[in-house]
């Protein structure tokens, strides 16, 4: 498969997208970081990348996390991503040198946190994340990357090694101009109120999650 091709325009467009606001140390549980405060010129979000070490460069790890206030801040069992979260600013403290972009407005792959809740009420039914978004008449995913390639730029990064285990989030990068050298797993755990999610992640939204093969009914 090869790589998709970035589009001058959009590269751009990225690198005119955002605006440095404020800079500010942050010490976490996980190490310090630089926690660097951007605004969205586009959409008027306010958008914040966790720095640690030099970045500028090539081969800088990076995680470009879409928020969910569901996992990230209430530790729900539903998705991975709180634990994600913290995985990701381990393995940069780890590395020496990263970033992470926490993206706003990406809430439930980007239709909002009502929304989310309501595809949520839809999968106690038995529908999969998927179809639980079309039935609402919602995007699958809805989310873009364009800020995120902006403060990539901004931050003077080269080249990264992300984070991921979404190929298309990768193919999103790469369009906006920027290097993606590999594709780093960030595979969790998975439980017993998350398996069915996982599963149609990988199977309908090509997430690489080969750590599910040996669980009975997912292989």
């Amino acid at each position: 498969m090869t790589d998709p091709q970035s589009d001058a325009s959009v590269v751009a467009d990225a690198g005119s997208r955002v605006e440095r606001v404020v800079e500010v140390r942050l010490p976490t549980a996980h190490g310090a970081f630089l926690a660097v405060g951007y605004l969205d010129l586009h959409s008027g979000t306010e958008q914040v990348a966790l720095v640690h070490g030099e970045v500028a460069g090539e081969r800088v790890l990076t995680r470009v996390h879409s928020e969910c206030l569901t996992g990230d801040v209430f530790a729900s069992a539903h998705c991975e991503c709180g634990d994600q979260l913290s995985a990701a600013l381990e393995a940069i403290v780890a590395a020496g040198r990263g970033i992470l972009v926490y993206l706003q407005g990406h809430e439930g792959r980007g239709i909002g946190l009502l929304a989310k809740l309501r595809a949520m009420k839809l999968q106690e039914d038995g529908l999969d994340t998927v179809d639980a978004n079309i039935a609402l008449g919602l995007p699958v995913d809805a989310r873009e990357y364009g800020v995120a390639a902006g403060i990539l730029q901004d931050l003077g990064v080269a080249s990264v090694r992300l984070l991921s285990n979404n190929p298309r989030k990768r193919a999103a990068l790469l369009r906006y101009g920027i290097a993606v050298d590999e594709r780093v797993p960030l595979l969790m755990p998975p439980g017993a109120e998350n398996i069915r999610y996982l599963r149609a992640k990988r199977e309908r939204l090509d997430h690489d999650l080969p750590h599910l093969d040996g669980i009975p009914g997912l292989s």
